[in-house]
């Protein structure tokens, strides 16, 4: 089958690069799952936050924001940071870099009726940060993509990448297919992919992510809460659909792989939430992980790799990326057809492979 792309990854990244290049000419995107977003994309916290993740994150965070405001994807969330007494200039810190108001103990209680008084000295809030509707998020580019003539397959891992003259052999689920640009959007398969087309790897490390469902505290309504992080960012919790989901902030690196959540690390996270609540945990109702995958910089990867004509790195995006996605996407078409980004030379830099050479 031959194609003027091909996309490896079907999960948030890859799905909004189809989106943005289908039009562009003839699309194929493989999916190695026998779903898309299987991964990384399906076991997000699904929240935008522009302030949040590091400077080349925020900007794209915020160039995504356009798109976000008039889509129809949004609902209020909030953000509360806490902290304790002992920890004052960190907190500060985070009202700073978070654009965040601080808040009286009893205004934050508030928002959050199972704040602890007794061990919690500080909070500052946002109203800016908003839930993301992500299932309907990856059907709109789903949709977009094949209705401008894009393939989608799945259960089709690469086996085989080789490099032609004019572009690239992909063989994949029994099938041959050759493009002229492959886009390499495969998460935390993202060097494996490259080391298999014989490009050089960019430490692109998969970190895990470990998440427990537990229940509302018992007679409270839980769904004008905001998500709430600890001042060591050691855990996070967030409403999800009238439940809490309460992780440990944890990011140990792994081999790409189905993730799964570690016990002990779960419930280490588990006993720092509490140290801020008044509502113990007693049960939890479910738990899973997910793998948030960084360059050593911990910005994007995105653009043609520098010694291997044809091949694109759309990867690296951490735990950012439904909230950059949609600029992200648009850098993509953007560099593939030869176009201006709207985005300024120094964040291009910043997410260029060519940092690494």
């Amino acid at each position: 089958m031959q194609t003027d792309f091909l996309i490896l990854g079907g999960g948030i990244a890859g799905l909004s690069a189809a989106a943005h290049l289908a039009p562009l000419g003839s699309l194929t995107l493989l999916e190695a799952e026998a779903d898309l977003a299987y991964h990384a994309s399906g076991r997000s916290a699904a929240l935008y936050e522009p302030r949040y993740g590091n400077p080349v994150v925020v900007a794209l965070s915020l160039a995504s924001q356009g798109f976000y405001e008039g889509s129809g994807l949004l609902t209020p969330r909030g953000l509360m940071v806490v902290d304790d007494a002992a920890h004052e200039a960190r907190f500060r810190d985070h009202l700073q870099h978070f654009q965040l108001d601080a808040l009286t103990i009893p205004a934050a209680q508030a928002l959050w009726p199972i704040l602890n008084p007794a061990t919690v000295a500080f909070a500052g809030y946002a109203d800016r940060a908003k839930d993301i509707d992500t299932d309907a998020l990856l059907a709109r580019y789903t949709r977009e993509a094949k209705a401008a003539g894009a393939t989608i397959r799945t259960r089709s891992r690469a086996t085989r990448i080789t490099r032609l003259p004019a572009g690239w052999e992909v063989e994949a689920g029994g099938v041959v297919f050759t493009a002229k640009i492959v886009i390499n959007a495969a998460g935390a398969w993202a060097d494996q992919l490259a080391a298999l087309a014989g490009v050089k790897t960019l430490g692109i490390t998969p970190l895990r992510r470990s998440m427990a469902r537990i229940p509302a505290p018992e007679g409270l309504d839980v769904r004008s809460w905001p998500m709430v992080i600890g001042g060591g960012e050691d855990w996070y919790m967030k409403p999800d659909a009238g439940a809490l989901i309460v992780s440990p902030a944890d990011e140990d690196p792994v081999e790409p792989q189905d993730a799964w959540a570690d016990d002990m690390v779960l419930a280490e996270g588990l006993a720092r939430y509490e140290e801020a609540v008044t509502a113990p945990v007693t049960r939890l109702l479910a738990n899973w992980a997910g793998l948030r995958s960084f360059a050593p910089d911990r910005a994007p990867v995105i653009g043609f790799d520098t010694a291997a004509p044809g091949f694109f790195w759309l990867a690296g995006q951490g735990g950012y990326g439904f909230q950059l996605a949609p600029a992200a996407a648009e850098l993509v078409a953007d560099l593939i057809a030869g176009r201006q980004p709207a985005l300024d030379r120094a964040l291009l830099s910043a997410l260029a492979p060519s940092r690494f050479d």
